[in-house]
């Protein structure tokens, strides 16, 4: 069995994949993961019924060992808000994030878990970029091609050795969960690079590990949102010059 585990949804206009996915992971928490355990839904101010139904669906799945808990940003945040907005509420011992649409299957957490034992860190993130093989469904060419050269960036910018900071599968002990996120300031899709940056400038060790994945078609990720994250890049670094990551 798994350790005790908090696992962070941030959901936007997610009305007709949350259900299901929300059933995956509940079922893989109960059968898998010690208890207790929980799911965080973070609604970003959908403009669906995507608040309405995490709640409905809650009601239905949650149990004594499970905690399933809905929470609501009050209108459009950002992603990173959300993902922040989810950790701080976070009770257990590690605290997982994943997308909504659950692009890397919940079954590939025990593949983080196992890093984080193996190699005695505190952050495991799920990659696409180690081993492509595992990709089943892709992106499209021009996506792919974006990813790869904000890679790039990401590498010369804020000095980060990680083949890929965006997939939205991570793993964070509580310690170094509320040490990351207590700091983080981008609201944004850069909020990535963010957290990393900073857990490596508070000294920990971070695995990335090959998941399987597979693009889901209904992505909120939009151009201009993706071409804001590259100078999210910049904001960061002059966050740490400017001293705003010092607590």
């Amino acid at each position: 069995m798994l350790p005790s585990l908090s696992v962070v949804i941030p959901a936007y206009n997610e009305e007709s994949r949350l259900p299901a996915s929300l059933e995956k992971v509940a079922h893989y928490l109960k059968e898998n993961v010690q208890p207790p355990s929980e799911i965080l839904v973070v609604n970003d101010g959908s403009s669906d019924n995507t608040f309405e139904i995490a709640r409905i669906s809650a009601a239905g799945l949650e149990t004594a060992e499970l905690r399933i808990t809905v929470l609501d940003n009050g209108r459009n945040r950002g992603k990173g808000y959300s993902v922040r907005h989810g950790v701080s509420a976070a009770r257990y011992g590690w605290v997982l994030i994943t997308d909504a649409d659950l692009s890397a299957p919940i079954e590939e957490c025990a593949k983080l878990f196992a890093a984080v034992q193996q190699q005695g860190c505190d952050v495991a993130i799920g990659s696409r970029a180690i081993d492509r093989s595992l990709i089943g469904v892709h992106q499209s060419s021009f996506r792919e091609m974006m990813g790869r050269t904000f890679n790039i960036a990401v590498r010369i910018g804020a000095g980060l050795p990680f083949k890929d900071t965006q997939c939205g599968f991570k793993l964070f002990s509580d310690n170094a969960a509320r040490d990351v996120f207590s700091r983080q300031l981008l609201e944004g899709f850069g909020f990535d690079v963010e957290v990393l940056y900073l857990a490596a400038r508070l000294g920990y060790q971070v695995a990335e590990v090959p998941v399987r994945w597979d693009h889901c078609e209904g992505t909120k990720v939009r151009m201009f949102s993706g071409a804001d994250a590259f100078l999210d890049i910049l904001r960061v670094r002059g966050n740490d010059w400017s001293g705003k990551y010092s607590k």
